[in-house]
């Protein structure tokens, strides 16, 4: 029998004396593997720097349900294998904050953050300042006992919150075990966000438009929706993250706001960017300024930046109010608005059926790209706008990536503006749309729509699906529309001298 990798116990060599040994052999491998997988964990969700395969993980993942299914005595509450989801919950208690949760008071212009400052140099004689990005998130406590994570909850009143720790435990940038056993981290709390990423968002918005779900407005709203969810695998599926920024109680020993964050990463955290140190205030608006368009790049939300006082000391000279401390305060960035014409409203046919009807806009450049049309999700949105083609509208990005029409500027509305009306048959395929009475979205029910199948080649060759280089919507439209493609299965019986015939493929791009 090996040990290391190979190793499996095999129960029918067990007896007497030789259960206790292969059950410890069991033991320091479940063990090895926790250690590794969590490794692999922190490298590829904290540092995005992973080491092996997707295919390798998943087979040290594998070893490691094996051995547990086989001793299950030996399963705990932070072993990877419990970051799948346990079984619904009928409803979440309520947890007390032992530091209550408070919230921090808003500056909106760079005159305010200088009152900000002359307020704190009336007290504290040379204050550094510590400036973090902040999230557009779901405010989080997390407690850890003996390195382990024992409990997640969420802000709710600032003295209670729910326990959200099943939900928590499902996402991979919380680790479930800490990395070292730091002094002074024996037990204690962090407060982060929980934040949907951009790409999750669109994703999520996407299937819930084609199953005819109503759709997220905003990432902030996906991910405490997702939270609030009883069903843990569900949560699970949704591919939350969470960024750590503050400990509300720091350890013995730790002077600073800084020390305490270096420590957080050396934990395993996920914490925080940039946590950049200025000792004035004209650095401190200087790096604000520089974020508000460089955080458009960002794969998050941020909506401005907190600017607390890094030595704990100074931050007991100031205290606090009720509501908020007074050494710190958030800077927040205004909304990015812009003002453009509805030149005409269309429908679009996805790969479930759903229409949905679009709005073409006059171009506007808007948080760092051009804008050229904004889904309108469904009639009902349609008629709570009052959109009409030829409408001055105000759009903004939802999550800083979704073009989004806010409202109408009606006094702008030309006299000749049409009413948009849902197309009774679907422009593609000419068969009579329909709509169940539970739903929001109308649908085309011809499964051999043209339409329906360039959606669904496109899905089909996604990140999210197979991965297929190059197959993007212009290719899957010529690819239908020549009749190369009538299924699936036809993909993998294109020559590449049939690629070769279409528009703009050449021969490399027709061999890949």
């Amino acid at each position: 029998m090996k040990n290391g990798p190979d190793y499996k116990v095999d129960s029918r060599e067990i007896s007497g004396k030789n259960i206790l040994m292969d059950k410890e052999k069991a033991k320091k491998e479940i063990e090895r593997l926790r250690k590794e997988i969590e490794e692999h964990n922190y490298r590829y969700y904290v540092l995005a720097q992973p080491v092996i395969s997707d295919y390798e993980f998943d087979q040290l993942m594998k070893r490691l349900q094996e051995l547990e299914q086989q001793f299950p005595e030996f399963i705990t509450p932070d072993s990877p294998t419990q970051r799948v989801g346990g079984e619904p919950l009928k409803e979440f208690a309520t947890v007390t904050h032992e530091i209550p949760m408070l919230s921090l008071d808003n500056t909106y212009n760079y005159d305010e953050l200088q009152e900000f400052d002359r307020r704190v140099r009336r007290v504290v004689s040379k204050p550094v300042y510590l400036v973090q990005q902040k999230i557009d998130g779901v405010a989080v406590a997390l407690r850890y006992e003996n390195y382990r994570f024992v409990l997640g909850a969420t802000r709710g009143d600032g003295v209670h919150g729910d326990d959200i720790t099943q939900n928590l435990r499902t996402i991979n940038t919380i680790p479930l075990r800490l990395r070292k056993n730091l002094k002074g981290f024996e037990k204690f709390e962090v407060r982060g966000e929980v934040y949907l990423p951009r790409q999750e968002f669109v994703r999520l918005n996407e299937e819930r438009e084609d199953e005819g779900q109503p759709v997220f407005a905003n990432p902030r709203n996906a991910a405490a929706g997702t939270l609030k969810l009883l069903a843990p695998r569900e949560v699970k599926k949704r591919k939350l993250e969470c960024f750590i920024h503050t400990v509300p109680k720091p350890p013995a020993g730790y002077q600073r706001d800084s020390e305490t964050i270096r420590a957080l990463q050396e934990l395993g955290f996920k914490v925080v960017p940039p946590s950049d140190l200025f000792d004035t205030i004209e650095g401190v608006i200087e790096f604000c300024d520089r974020w508000q368009n460089e955080r458009y790049k960002l794969a998050y939300d941020v909506d401005g930046m907190v600017i607390k006082l890094d030595r704990y000391a100074d931050r007991e000279e100031l205290g606090t109010t009720e509501k908020s401390p007074r050494w710190a305060v958030a800077f927040k960035y205004p909304p990015e608005e812009k003002e453009t014409r509805v030149k005409r409203i269309f429908v679009n046919v996805g790969r479930l059926g759903t229409v949905t009807p679009v709005a073409e806009l006059e171009p506007v450049f808007l948080s760092g790209t051009t804008v050229t049309h904004s889904t309108l999700h469904n009639m009902d949105e349609v008629e709570r706008l009052d959109v009409r083609e030829g409408d001055t509208v105000v759009v903004h990005k939802a999550g800083e990536i979704i073009p989004q029409i806010l409202r109408v500027v009606k006094e702008k509305r030309p006299a000749n503006a049409r009413k948009f009306q849902m197309p009774e048959r679907c422009p593609v395929c000419g068969t009579r749309l329909f709509k169940e009475a539970d739903e929001v979205a109308w649908r085309c029910v011809n499964a051999s729509c043209p339409a329906q199948l360039v959606a669904r080649l496109v899905h089909f060759g996604s990140r999210q699906a197979l991965d297929i280089e190059g197959l993007g919507e212009k290719l899957a439209e010529q690819l239908v529309r020549t009749g190369l493609v009538k299924n699936f299965a036809d993909l993998y019986e294109l020559t590449v001298e049939q690629l070769m015939e279409l528009e703009r493929m050449g021969k490399k791009s027709a061999e890949n």
